[in-house]
């Protein structure tokens, strides 16, 4: 099954930003430190920047290496799990 680019982009935001929405995660790094909120300005421009350059086939292979790597790692009999 393929995946758009809008698809993946909302997968992976919600993979490294959670529930917070990646503007809102800036903002709160910002009022924390405008040196670190200016990084993480930097941070979500490169990382919309890679999802629009990047294949679909590509996002959708990092999504699954990801998620598999994910998974594996939360299986309790799994040798990564901590």
């Amino acid at each position: 099954m393929s995946i758009s680019k809008t698809e993946a982009k909302q997968l992976l935001e919600r993979m490294i930003f959670e529930d917070t929405h990646p503007q809102d995660w800036v903002q709160d790094i910002w009022g924390l430190s405008p040196l670190l909120g200016d990084g993480a300005a930097k941070l979500f421009e490169v990382f919309e920047a890679l999802i629009e350059c990047c294949p679909e086939a590509q996002l959708e292979n990092l999504l699954q290496s990801y998620y598999q790597q994910n998974f594996m790692n939360n299986q309790p009999d799994s040798p990564n799990h901590n």
